[in-house]
Parts: C-alpha cells; sequence; structure tokens
C-alpha cells in the first residue's frame, strides 16, 4: 500500500494563492491516477481534481475549475495542487489519494471510490 503525506496547507487570505504537495513511498505511483478531495466541516468529502498516471489528462470540480491546477512530477513521486485566487469556500481539510490500478483510465475519477490510498489531509482555513 502506497503512503501519501500531503503538506502545504495554512491560513490565508481571500485572493491568495497556495500550493499543496502530496508525496507518495513507492516508485510506482508513476502508474496511478490520483485525486485531491476536500472536506469542510459538517460536509460530506468532494472532489476537487484528479490527473492521469502521466499528467496528461486532468479533470476538476466546477468549483474550483479556472482557479486550481493539479500537476505531477513522476520523477519526485509527487503531485500538487496549485490553488489561486481562494475562497473562503475552499476552506477545508485536503486530502490526497491514490487510484493504484495501474495506467488506469475512464471510470469515475471524481468518486473517493475509485482511490484505494489516502493521505492524512493538510488544512486550509481562507479569511474573508
Amino acid at each position: 500500500q502506497v503512503q501519501l503525506a500531503e503538506s502545504g496547507g495554512g491560513l490565508v487570505q481571500a485572493g491568495d494563492s497556495l500550493r499543496l504537495s502530496c508525496a507518495a513511498s513507492r516508485s510506482t505511483f508513476e502508474t496511478y491516477r490520483m485525486g485531491w478531495f476536500r472536506q469542510a466541516p459538517g460536509k460530506e468529502r468532494e472532489f476537487v481534481a484528479a490527473i492521469n498516471w502521466s499528467g496528461g489528462n486532468t479533470f476538476y470540480a466546477d468549483s474550483v475549475k479556472g482557479r486550481f491546477t493539479i500537476s505531477r512530477d513522476n520523477a519526485k513521486n509527487t503531485v500538487y495542487l496549485q490553488m489561486s485566487s481562494l475562497k473562503p469556500e475552499d476552506t477545508a481539510a485536503y486530502y490526497c489519494a491514490a487510484d493504484q490500478r495501474p495506467y488506469r483510465s475512464g471510470g469515475a475519477y471524481y468518486s473517493d471510490r475509485e482511490y484505494n490510498s489516502w493521505g492524512q489531509g493538510t488544512q486550509v482555513t481562507v479569511s474573508s
């Protein structure tokens, strides 16, 4: 089972930018589809973004499209979430997740059921 460790969260003001990182423990990371999800207090976990194994395909929730960018560096076993124009409603714990089925394409990339390994999360708080 791959271990995932998120970092980069913090307290920022509305309109600021922040970059989250998620480091994976296995070199087979390069074959995994990766996703970012978030969960605000009292709410269900929701999809934020996903990226296929090569980085050639990315997917975003409508709420973050145009503001967030997911990317990956397979040489560093790391996936990133660049967040800009942050809003108070972006406040949540952010989790990265791995779908360890190699070279996965298609399917419900937006569903947390597609992912079988999760990080501990990093808190992002956006003040108004």
